[in-house]
């Protein structure tokens, strides 16, 4: 049965308190091991992917909605709190239109050789700290055929609300972890049989439209944190520098559309045992 609640000070929704602040949630969620999903179609994704719920919070008219997650949490022993909007609002700091929200345990990071063992087309996220622009990119990164996504120490988390919302759950279906050394670990992309692109604005780049037509059955791309782009080092460190070609008086795209086009340049069609690589 569910738990109703009508202060906001409970000490049982502890999970949920303040989603608004990110400073103080970046901190919080991955010390606890926790993070929250948002809205029906994400909390099932996150199921799905094997993820299980700490608890839920919802309003009441989505008992009814929800009812197979309301029934399963029940016989779980998972609790399910509900409250009017006001009450939730005041506890998260904002409303809920989107329903439901439900704290989720994390699942240890995997190794990268093991994230990327089948793999042939990646995309490592160096610092790029805005959480809509990591959700962005997992979502193109899913619907474009990159088999994985690598980030750096100091990207934002995937697993932060406003990443996994604006990544429609995708978060959840493309393969990822964290990549530590960065760029000391370039070596061992090449190692594991991947050529090590970086994305970038150079004198000595390489039309990304001309690169698919030569890339290798395995290429990790690179992308750069929005303002600054990829760091010196990291374009030392690389097997090749592309670009974008861009007109109209535009130096560049922001890193999310830019992922969204080098993914689809760079796609391998897969069709039953053939995989080809599309120029």
């Amino acid at each position: 049965m569910a738990i109703t609640i009508t202060d906001p000070e409970d000490e049982r929704l502890h999970d949920y308190v303040r989603l608004t602040d990110v400073a103080l949630r970046r901190r919080l969620e991955p010390e606890h091991g926790l993070f929250i999903a948002e809205s029906e179609k994400v909390i099932r994704r996150a199921l799905a992917a094997g993820y299980t719920p700490r608890s839920y919070l919802m309003a009441p008219r989505w008992l009814t909605d929800l009812a197979d997650l309301v029934e399963d949490a029940e016989v779980q022993g998972i609790p399910v709190f509900t409250g009017e909007h006001e009450v939730i609002e005041s506890l998260t700091g904002f409303h809920l239109h989107r329903g439901a929200l439900a704290s989720m345990e994390r699942l240890p990071l995997r190794p990268v050789a093991d994230v990327v063992s089948a793999a042939r087309r990646i995309m490592v996220l160096e610092d790029i700290v805005d959480h809509t622009n990591v959700g962005a990119i997992f979502r193109s990164a899913a619907a474009l055929g990159v088999d994985a996504v690598l980030i750096t120490p100091r990207c934002a988390d995937p697993l932060y609300r406003r990443a996994i919302r604006v990544s429609m759950g995708t978060v959840f279906q493309v393969p990822w972890t964290r990549i530590d050394p960065w760029p000391g670990s370039v070596e061992m992309l090449r190692e594991l049989g991947f050529e090590v692109a970086a994305l970038a604005l150079s004198e000595d780049s390489m039309a990304l439209d001309e690169y698919a037509v030569v890339a290798p059955d395995r290429v990790a791309l690179v992308l750069g944190t929005e303002g600054d782009g990829l760091s010196r080092r990291t374009l030392h460190t690389v097997d090749r520098v592309v670009r974008i070609p861009m007109a109209g008086g535009v130096d560049s795209l922001n890193v999310a559309a830019a992922a969204a086009v080098a993914a689809w340049t760079l796609r391998v069609e897969r069709s039953g045992s053939q995989r080809t690589v599309r120029a």
